[in-house]
């Protein structure tokens, strides 16, 4: 990441610099980064969201997310919307308010989803409040 431009949660083109960012420009970042295959398979898992979540690296990547590492995220508002856009073969760029609430308590937060077809990558940034 280029120290004169730092990346922000709601940046316009966040999506291609995650695509193209090392594991240290995402651990730089100041917000969550949990990036999927097309399976669910969580292949990226940034520091911050590892330290927050109380999650390690380790038991995070390899695993499927939607079902092992965070089953309250597996409805309508998340997990469907990846589904649908990879289905339809759609840009997915939304984001929402969520409520946390698995291994911790309710912890309020802005999720964006993130989806292009030309990549094999999804990704989903959490933003919690300063």
């Amino acid at each position: 990441m280029n120290e004169s431009s730092p990346m922000a949660f709601d940046y316009e083109r966040v999506l291609a610099y995650l695509i193209a960012a090392t594991d240290d420009d995402l651990d730089a970042l100041e917000f969550g980064v949990i990036g999927f295959d097309g399976a669910g398979v969580v292949r990226r898992y940034n520091a911050l969201e590892s330290k927050l979540a109380g999650l390690s690296v380790q038991r995070v990547v390899g695993n499927p997310f939607f079902t092992v590492v965070a089953p309250c995220m597996n409805n309508y508002l998340v997990a469907q919307r990846f589904d649908d856009a990879l289905e339809s073969g759609s840009t997915l760029d939304q984001t929402i308010d969520y409520v946390l609430t698995l291994r911790m308590r309710p912890s309020k937060v802005k999720l964006r989803l993130l989806a292009d077809p030309a990549s094999p990558m999804r990704y989903l940034l959490v933003k919690r409040p300063t």
